[in-house]
């Protein structure tokens, strides 16, 4: 699609006061897309879109903050952005308002204090766990998991790749468009079950980070051609 023909779509950040949150909103925001902040109390959702538009310079028409079920309700695609350990209390509480939607869920099963190892949940990966709860009706995907915060905030394209699997193939490449929105590159990982990959290679990243004392450590997929 050429940039006058491409979709937009309303977006709901559940969880997007935290950081992650708000540098997708960010990006997303430049790319056109109407963007809104959730969080359990509206004031602190507010208080994110002033602090996003206060970063930008101006504040943007396509954004608003909402408590997460107003969010949800008022979105055309879900984005899950909690902390792990609020992930399931989170989707069970607002199940009913996410049926039918596809939902992007970029929340890593991080268990402090040792974030450097994997340690996956009972249905595999968070991405399955969210299926498991919303049930059939929703098409979870695992995206942006290996993305850091610095990246997305930062000017320009970032040198990072993204791996995208999940539930539908036609849900994947929508997740996909809204990833190379953000400037990044995005690829079809697959079923939902490779999520376990995907989501564990954070503590790899965080490892590597910690090792080498930076904070933005990425991915790339080499020895495929550029089909552009």
């Amino acid at each position: 699609m050429t940039e006058n023909t491409k979709k937009l779509y309303t977006l709901g950040i559940v969880g997007g006061t935290g950081k992650e949150g708000k540098g997708l909103a960010y990006r997303w925001l430049q790319a056109g897309h109407r963007v809104i902040i959730g969080s359990r109390q509206h004031e602190k959702a507010q208080t994110a879109v002033e602090e996003l538009a206060e970063f930008m310079g101006f504040q943007p028409e396509n954004l608003q903050g909402m408590d997460n079920r107003s969010a949800v309700e008022a979105c055309d695609i879900a984005v899950i952005a909690v902390p792990y350990g609020g992930h399931k209390a989170t989707l069970e509480d607002l199940k009913d308002v996410m049926q039918g939607k596809i939902v992007i869920d970029v929340v890593v099963p991080l268990v402090p204090p040792k974030v450097t190892k994997v340690q996956m949940p009972e249905a595999g990966s968070a991405a399955q766990e969210a299926q498991a709860i919303l049930g059939e009706s929703c098409q979870v995907v695992d995206a942006f998991q290996n993305i850091s915060h610095e990246r997305l905030l930062g000017q320009g394209d970032t040198d990072c790749d993204v791996l995208v699997c999940g539930t539908g193939k036609a849900a994947r490449q929508v997740v996909i468009g809204l990833v190379e929105d953000t400037g990044l590159k995005g690829w079809d990982a697959g079923p939902i079950e490779n999520a376990v990959v995907v989501e564990g290679l954070t503590s790899v990243l965080i490892g590597l980070n910690i090792q080498h004392k930076v904070h933005a450590s990425g991915i790339r997929i080499t020895g495929i051609p550029d089909q552009k």
